[in-house]
């Protein structure tokens, strides 16, 4: 009796100590409901790859350890299935069908679960915003443009409420500090500051709140007619370049990325515009806001991009980004000889009226 006892008792602790054991390591299960055999999926962060495998009876599986919670991307190759979900340390299990990623099934995160209270909030107003998007035609009269134009403004800034009141509500949340990482540039440095200071320690010193902290210490808020704010950065080659190094000469400062399809979609008119105004004076400094160099380089060569290139590869971190609060790309800014902006997000023959004004 007492053997049965002891014996009881022992599987007991052994149960206990595992309970309180940290996970290391992930695991995902996967189920993917009409995915052909030996399709290809893979996890990806930031665009960053991270593994990939084989789906073999509808099943598939991954398996590592993280540092931290990490927002990613699950991609079946050749396919446009795919998801974005917090993975952490757990057993995750992931269930989807084809064509229907949308509506995936995720457990096993609780960081996963953080962020369905906020979709939760939003699934409405986002589905009535693809309703407006879908209702657009080439038949409609100015008047009916304009209205849905209006009905979209409005669901945007409800958007943007249910966003800021769940970074007020969750503020120990890491999904927080990347809902405010995302939005810092288009809320503003204030909203933003605002927002930062309520969050825990832990939430400030993890990835996400330092580079809301250094947005809020870098953002110049810059506007037209005032002076540009001055920067250095590695080129391709990895020598370092100023934007003042061009001053003297009208500068475009653009932003843009090598798998930003509009920007690369727009390379082609900014070649034309360099070889047109080059010899009158006019410069180019691009900033890339690329994480992968390989990435980077194979867009620049291909595009035929012979002006200024610089990258900190460090995506949306890039730190030119933060001082000029860039909040999508492409984007840019039109500098004089003398320094001072004079134009925002100048495209095709907008840009060339403008320059063909300045230099000719």
């Amino acid at each position: 009796m007492k053997k049965i006892i002891w014996s009881f008792l022992t599987a007991l602790i052994v149960v206990s100590c595992d309970e309180n054991r940290e996970i290391v390591a992930y695991e995902i299960n996967g189920t993917l409901k009409n995915i052909p055999d030996s399709s290809v999926v893979y996890i990806s962060e930031n665009n960053k790859y991270m593994d990939s495998t084989r789906v073999l009876n509808e099943k598939f599986q991954f398996s590592g350890n993280l540092e931290k919670p990490t927002y990613v991307r699950l991609i079946i190759k050749n396919s446009s299935d795919y998801k974005s979900f917090w993975l952490e340390n757990n057993i995750i299990h992931f269930e989807a069908e084809k064509g229907e990623f949308k509506e995936a099934k995720i457990t096993g995160s609780q960081t996963q679960q953080q962020r369905d209270i906020l979709f939760g909030r939003l699934k409405v107003v986002q589905m009535e915003m693809e309703n407006i998007e879908d209702s657009f035609v080439d038949s409609m009269t100015e008047r009916e443009i304009d209205s849905l134009k209006n009905q979209y403004e409005f669901l945007e800034s409800k958007e943007i409420s249910i966003n800021q009141e769940y970074v007020k509500e969750f503020p120990n949340s890491l999904v927080s500090s990347y809902v405010l990482s995302v939005y810092a540039t288009s809320w503003g440095k204030e909203k933003t500051r605002a927002l930062y200071e309520q969050f825990s320690t832990e939430n400030k010193e993890s990835n996400y709140g330092q580079q809301i902290a250094k947005y809020i210490e870098l953002h110049k808020r810059l506007e037209i007619g005032e002076q540009f704010a001055d920067f250095d950065m590695d080129d391709q080659n990895s020598g370092v370049k100023k934007l003042s190094d061009l001053k003297g000469n009208i500068i475009l400062l653009e932003f843009w990325a090598s798998w930003c399809a509009p920007c690369r979609l727009e390379n082609p008119n900014l070649v034309k515009t360099y070889d047109t105004y080059k010899s009158k004076g006019f410069e180019i400094f691009a900033v890339s806001l690329d994480i992968d160099k390989n990435s980077w380089l194979e867009a620049i060569e291909k595009d035929k991009l012979n002006w200024t290139q610089v990258s900190d590869l460090k995506g949306q971190d890039n730190k030119a980004a933060l001082i000029y609060g860039i909040s999508a790309i492409p984007d840019n800014f039109l500098i004089s000889e003398n320094g001072v902006i004079i134009g925002r997000n100048l495209r095709g023959e907008e840009l060339n009226r403008k320059l063909s004004e300045l230099l000719e």
